[in-house]
């Protein structure tokens, strides 16, 4: 089963990395990389100030950096765990595919995955009451996961159980906002719990 798993991962990452063309290397390098997205990240953090207050935000924030580092430092063990070779770097898909970027660390699971998907599930419950197309974040890690395919950098299966972990991260972190907000909720200035 795992070695079937494992050739059907290989399949549809060649399928996807090979739809790949030169003209577009660029846009999805500019896609991967975290500092480019700012300008949305401070879209976020408006619309979060707006819809909740300066006091409130900063148990947002808060939470978000604890699902952040929970995300990330769990990514790092599984990969150090799994110890996956990235695409870019596994001899068996050498002249089959298209490396645009390498890397040397381990590939599964993603954190670009994780992280942007737990972030667009915490950041989507708080904003979904206020904004009828809060769920057009999800086309954020749909992106920024994709470009890792296409770089050359994840496998499909990295980006799904990343997805599925940051999914699980995000939840963790709505609950810890819930229990912040319920408990210390008075010393908000807009005390909206989700």
């Amino acid at each position: 089963m795992l070695e079937y798993l494992t050739e059907l991962d290989h399949s549809v990452f060649l399928y996807l990395n090979n739809l790949g063309s030169e003209s577009w290397d660029g846009f999805w390098l500019f896609i991967t990389k975290q500092f480019n997205w700012i300008p949305f990240f401070l879209l976020l953090f408006y619309l979060l100030v707006k819809n909740y207050g300066w006091k409130h935000l900063l148990v947002i924030v808060l939470c978000i950096a604890v699902m952040l580092v929970f995300t990330d430092q769990t990514t790092n063990l599984v990969k150090n765990t799994f110890m996956r070779l990235r695409p870019c770097s596994d001899p068996t898909l050498e002249g089959f595919m298209r490396e645009v970027k390498s890397s040397k660390s381990f590939s599964f699971f993603s954190g670009h995955a994780s992280n942007s998907m737990a972030s667009a599930v915490f950041i989507f419950a708080l904003l979904r009451k206020y904004y009828r197309y809060a769920f057009l974040l999800f086309l954020w890690p749909l992106l920024f996961a994709y470009s890792r395919i296409y770089l050359g950098l994840h496998f499909p299966g990295d980006i799904l159980c990343g997805y599925l972990f940051g999914i699980l991260s995000g939840t963790l972190a709505l609950a810890l906002h819930r229990f912040v907000c319920a408990r210390y909720g008075s010393i908000f200035l807009k005390s909206t719990v989700v």
